[in-house]
């Protein structure tokens, strides 16, 4: 079997599971008010066998700091939120750090980014600041091309590698949310030269597709699922709680490393979760792709 890298889980849902409750803020109000639960979910991924950290800023974003009343925490929180997981790689004493950005103007909704050079302006500075941490950024839920664009613009201001991580249409994983085909990802492959393409937080079903429905690549991919059961139309803008989203509940780690191996069947060689996927699936993944883990 091909060397597998196994990223981690997800950790907006593991931080409400342990916090007990959501707030618009997310991910973030973990790094506000109990920065040490963020350390604990970064350490127990590792322990189950993660290779990779992704650091809890997914939601350390302007527009949403800006939203909340909180623009000058930008810069804190995201030298909080990359601190934390180099702090996990150094403790654990393997593995490296990817510096997360999410999407700007919403979660799958691609309508809402603001252009590609405007994007990129947002970008660059927490880039910046990710460089001084990470080992590489790791673009997250990009939606449509323009998405993924300016995301790949305002990292290209540091010399570290950028995976890019795109979400597809949970009923046809052939298409970004978008309703773009994933070959015209193709020219934008070519022109920035990601160190890898994956896809993400769509149904593990829609991954699959989305694997089969590659086309030829110049880069390694991967893949990262969510346990939802969908995105609802509610769940659109700044201030929406993940309370909308139903997880699944036939999606436990058995079935989500059935899953996994077929991607790696179809040459996904980097492997995780996203949202719902916890360190217990992450701990059976170590198991079906033979990597050591500390949680027995």
């Amino acid at each position: 079997m091909t060397t597998i890298t196994l990223l981690d889980g997800g950790m907006g849902q593991e931080l409400i599971a342990r916090a007990g409750r959501a707030t618009s803020l997310w991910s973030m109000q973990a790094l506000l008010d109990a920065p040490e639960l963020v350390r604990a979910v970064h350490d127990d991924y590792f322990a189950a066998g993660a290779e990779v950290a992704t650091t809890n800023s997914y939601s350390v974003l302007p527009d949403r700091l800006a939203a909340h009343g909180i623009p000058d925490q930008l810069a804190p929180l995201t030298h909080r939120a990359c601190t934390l997981a180099a702090q996990s790689r150094d403790a654990h004493g393997t593995g490296r750090v990817a510096g997360a950005l999410g999407p700007l103007g919403f979660s799958y909704q691609p309508d809402k980014a603001p252009p590609p050079d405007q994007a990129a302006e947002a970008y660059a500075p927490l880039a910046r600041i990710q460089a001084e941490y990470v080992d590489l950024h790791i673009l997250e839920t990009m939606s449509s091309v323009d998405q993924a664009r300016g995301g790949l613009m305002g990292t290209s201001v540091t010399d570290l590698p950028t995976w890019l991580a795109v979400t597809v249409d949970d009923t046809d994983g052939t298409r970004l949310r978008s309703g773009e085909p994933l070959s015209d990802l193709l020219p934008l492959l070519a022109e920035f030269a990601p160190a890898a393409l994956l896809i993400n937080c769509s149904t593990p079903e829609a991954v699959s597709q989305a694997l089969a429905a590659l086309p030829d690549l110049p880069c390694p991919f991967g893949a990262y699922a969510n346990g939802f059961t969908e995105i609802t139309d509610d769940f659109s803008a700044i201030g929406a709680t993940v309370d909308l989203l139903t997880a699944r509940r036939d999606l436990d780690p058995a079935a989500y490393a059935h899953f996994a191996r077929g991607w790696a069947t179809n040459g996904a060689t980097l492997i995780g979760g996203c949202c719902e996927v916890g360190p217990a699936h992450i701990a059976r993944l170590a198991d079906t792709f033979g990597k050591p883990r500390a949680a027995q």
